[in-house]
């Protein structure tokens, strides 16, 4: 052990370590910073290393402290620099992101989507005019917000350039093909619209006035109110009376207007049977005026509503007659478009929707949910879905079409499943018959 003298000296001598210690740590965070603020900067800043290195002896404290003092103040004036060249970056970034949108915008307007693969260049005769685009006269374009107009077709036309072209050949002026069949299947592959055309339809022979409104409602036209050429029946007796046969036809016995239509929607059993009058009073008295049939057969839902002084659009197609010709004669409005058609209405628009049979378990599950978020945009608040016999297998029922419908967002007023009465025990197959409102909010 040492004497009293070594103990003296040993505060002595543990102070200045401490000292020395605490001047290194001092040294080595400036040296650290420094180094720091040169890689940030770069080598094109201004200063170097070595020009702002410490000068300074280690027990030299007032030297030490000046140095430290200068390097404060030099930091602080390069994190100003620093601050002002990233707002300037930003500015930079900014103003690059403006221009490219505009230049997008620009390239945009000057090759459209449907010119990206060349299409349009591939076009000829009356389907290239047709696809357009067509130069609106001097002054429409304030109003329009550009200087050109396209005519509505189905994108998925370009998937089918030669039926198109086939369909677009004829003599302008002339008569148009006798195509119907032709063009509904065009229409089902998802080319809807079609372009327009030039030419006339075949006009019927000895053409007869319609019946005058309501005597319209419930009379078969006459034969000649229409061309027979598409259709396998040659008038509208065949088309009454083919409910007698074995064969399989679209709507069987909807024209016959004196059979089972006669009767649809006049007695509610409290079941799948719904009344258009036991509809109607869900609703205060007058408040449903306008509304949608989707699928609709000859027509004969809106002819009942008719009778209620409610207005209603049926949507149908030709397939296995002149839908759409009977429903016209009968003084109603038809629509002709598929099923898988965006619905031609504003959204909160409508106070009605009705389907009976064509929304089933027959469409695709992802186009069926489309559809029905379809019918909530255009009916209004407060609007009724009447689903009407929906088709399905029991398995199916409540493992894909009761949630399919809890996420429209529907709220039930009734709601009835229930067997297909001639075959549903052995086939386990169910009708669901609903009255579904849009919410208020």
């Amino acid at each position: 052990m040492g004497g009293m003298d070594d103990y003296h000296r040993k505060p002595s001598q543990q102070q200045s370590s401490s000292i020395r210690n605490k001047l290194k740590i001092i040294l080595l965070v400036l040296s650290t910073n420094i180094l720091t603020i040169y890689l940030v900067a770069g080598p094109s800043a201004n200063f170097k290393l070595s020009k702002y290195g410490p000068k300074f002896q280690f027990f030299d404290s007032e030297t030490l402290l000046h140095e430290l003092n200068s390097t404060q103040a030099k930091l602080s004036s390069s994190q100003t620099e620093m601050v002002e060249l990233r707002r300037r970056l930003m500015t930079s970034n900014s103003l690059l992101e403006t221009l490219l949108t505009e230049f997008g915008k620009a390239q945009k307007e000057k090759a459209l989507p449907e010119e990206s693969d060349g299409w349009r260049h591939k076009l000829s005769g009356e389907l290239k005019l047709a696809v357009g685009p067509h130069k609106l006269p001097l002054g429409f374009t304030p109003n329009l917000g550009a200087d050109e107009i396209y005519p509505a077709l189905g994108t998925a036309c370009r998937r089918y350039q030669e039926e198109l072209m086939q369909y677009m050949s004829y003599q302008i002026g002339g008569e148009c093909p006798a195509d119907d069949v032709f063009a509904q299947h065009l229409m089902l592959k998802g080319c809807e619209p079609l372009p327009r055309r030039r030419c006339h339809l075949k006009p019927p022979a000895g053409y007869v006035e319609p019946s005058p409104f309501p005597e319209s409602l419930w009379s078969i036209p006459p034969d000649s109110s229409i061309t027979w050429d598409a259709y396998t029946c040659k008038n509208y007796q065949c088309l009454v009376e083919r409910n007698k046969d074995k064969g399989s036809y679209d709507c069987k016995d909807c024209f016959d207007l004196n059979g089972r239509e006669k009767t649809r929607w006049t007695f509610d059993n409290g079941e799948l049977d719904y009344g258009i009058e036991q509809v109607l009073k869900m609703k205060p008295k007058g408040t449903i005026r306008i509304g949608l049939d989707i699928g609709g057969g000859s027509g004969t839902f809106a002819a009942r509503m008719r009778e209620h002084e409610v207005t209603i659009v049926t949507t149908t197609m030709n397939f296995d007659g002149p839908f759409n010709n009977f429903i016209a004669s009968r003084g109603l409005v038809p629509l002709h478009i598929s099923v898988a058609n965006r619905l031609p209405f504003f959204e909160n628009t409508l106070d009605i929707v009705h389907s009976m049979h064509v929304l089933s378990n027959w469409i695709p599950d992802v186009m069926l949910e489309f559809a029905l978020f379809d019918i909530y945009r255009v009916l209004r608040p407060g609007g009724l879905f009447w689903l009407d016999h929906f088709f399905c297998i029991g398995n199916q029922l409540n493992s894909t079409y009761v949630p399919t419908f809890d996420r429209i967002g529907f709220k039930k007023l009734r709601w009835n499943a229930g067997r297909k009465l001639d075959r549903g025990i052995e086939k386990n197959e169910w009708y669901i018959s609903a009255l579904l409102e849009k919410p208020m909010t």
